[in-house]
């Protein structure tokens, strides 16, 4: 992997970025976030979780990785 960060393009895909409560997550998905301070989820348009990660910057480097446009949603 190389150290220099990907941008993806204008049209790429956006990602959105949010912040989420364990205690609204799956139950097995809870056990498997245990010790996790913060959640951050990565959805694409449609609403679907891609991914789950533990830190708001990385949230946003696994999209930009994945050719995606991270945006923060609140």
């Amino acid at each position: 992997m190389s150290s220099t960060p990907s941008f993806p393009q204008d049209d790429a895909p956006v990602a959105y970025i949010r912040m989420v409560a364990r205690d609204a997550l799956p139950k097995d998905v809870q056990e498997k976030t245990k010790g996790m301070d913060q959640i951050y989820s990565i959805h694409d348009a449609e609403g679907q979780v891609l991914a789950l990660v533990n830190d708001r910057d990385r949230a946003f480097v696994v999209a930009r990785m994945n050719e995606m446009q991270p945006v923060s949603v609140h």
